[in-house]
């Protein structure tokens, strides 16, 4: 069934003991969410999409905010330290989190939880008889850590403490499915061994992440965000500003289309074919008539107004200097331009509407640049 299939990538035990334990449901079902940024991202809307197709087959779900844990701060896939947050710009942070989750998410059906109500009273003695079930070797095993021990980068005491009090989040909601990107893998099944230990099987889901050309995951750490608090507009932009490349797996990520359509949608011009992928996107997030106003401002701004037949393209490699891309093509007539037009911030991402301020902003992925009044530049990153 699609429910098992469209954008998991595997299954813990095993597909089997899901297909029983669907059927025998409704079965408890949570995800996690530390709230480490403002808004929530297309990263969320995978999971969220694939936790209404939960919702609508009648298991019951629960957001856990990770209040608690975001001060510690999660080192999944990071080669540094996190910077550790206050409780006031935690809950700051997560202000709007809910209304965004219900644009997906039935909220008379789903249940909200802050994981500081069980860990803020958490004991030292309990903390230390929970930690006797999980053992360095384990913990030294991801793989974050062992860049960074190769590299000789600290690794602190509190880092290894994460993924434990992680995992007691779901000893504590007594949950049977845990939900989460790939990258939350090492931390959902340390919640499985410990229900395990206590006699209860944990399914644990894991989906694949959007990633830009690069491998990159679309996430606020990378900077490469499209945040689901922006306008309509701004995300039907930044969806076109993505690589080609890119479509097929955000096709199945981030929207509902029946994958049968997926495949002969992608047949069609690319343009065309990324401009549904917009149009999709933007209706599961704001509305559908948010999404035609979003489109028919993107075509009136290119084609109307003659944008497209002014756009100059190139094609760059991956980690160029935009600086030395607009120098060599004579965009700019030189370096100094270049960081003159920067300081009077007249260079733009012209989709997203965002101004580049780094002298040394690399490209990475395909995007649209306006740079003064009059000037535009599709790069395509290769």
């Amino acid at each position: 069934m699609s429910l098992l299939s469209r954008g998991v990538e595997k299954l813990y035990p095993n597909e089997t003991a899901f297909n029983e334990r669907l059927v025998n449901g409704p079965l408890e079902i949570y995800h996690g969410i530390d709230p480490t940024g403002r808004t929530l991202h297309i990263g969320h809307l995978s999971i969220l999409l694939k936790l209404r197709d939960l919702q609508v087959a009648g298991h019951k779900i629960t957001i856990l905010i990770g209040d608690f844990t975001a001060m510690i701060g999660d080192p999944t896939d990071k080669n540094a330290t996190r910077q550790n947050l206050t409780k006031e710009e935690v809950l700051a942070n997560c202000e709007g989190y809910k209304e965004q989750i219900g644009r997906i998410l039935d909220l008379t059906k789903t249940k909200f939880v802050y994981n500081s109500s069980w860990l803020a009273e958490m004991t030292l003695t309990a903390f230390i008889n929970l930690a006797t079930e999980v053992t360095t070797g384990q913990l030294l095993e991801r793989d974050m850590f062992v860049k960074r021990l190769a590299t000789g980068q600290p690794i602190y005491l509190h880092e290894f403490i994460y993924p434990i009090l992680q995992g007691y989040d779901s000893v504590v909601l007594n949950t049977d499915m845990e939900v989460g990107g790939n990258d939350q893998t090492f931390n959902m099944l340390i919640g499985r061994t410990l229900e395990k230990n206590r006699g209860k099987e944990k399914l644990v889901l894991t989906l694949k992440l959007l990633t830009d050309p690069s491998g990159k995951k679309m996430s606020k750490s990378e900077g490469n965000i499209v945040a689901l608090n922006d306008a309509p507009d701004q995300i039907y932009g930044q969806v076109m500003s993505w690589s080609d490349e890119m479509m097929p797996l955000a096709f199945e990520l981030c929207t509902r289309v029946a994958e049968g359509e997926i495949a002969t949608i992608l047949t069609d011009h690319p343009r065309d074919a990324k401009m549904r992928l917009a149009r999709e996107i933007v209706t599961l997030i704001w509305d559908e008539s948010a999404a035609k106003k979003a489109e028919e401002q993107f075509v009136n701004l290119f084609q109307t107004k003659g944008v497209a037949k002014e756009l100059t393209e190139i094609e760059v490699k991956t980690g160029d200097l935009l600086m030395e891309v607009l120098v060599n093509n004579k965009i700019v007539s030189s370096k100094a331009e270049y960081r003159r037009l920067l300081e009077s911030k007249a260079i733009k991402l012209w989709l997203a509407d965002e101004v580049i301020s780094d002298p040394d902003f690399k490209l990475e992925s395909d995007l649209v640049v306006k740079v003064g009044k009059h000037r535009f530049l599709k790069i395509r990153v290769i």
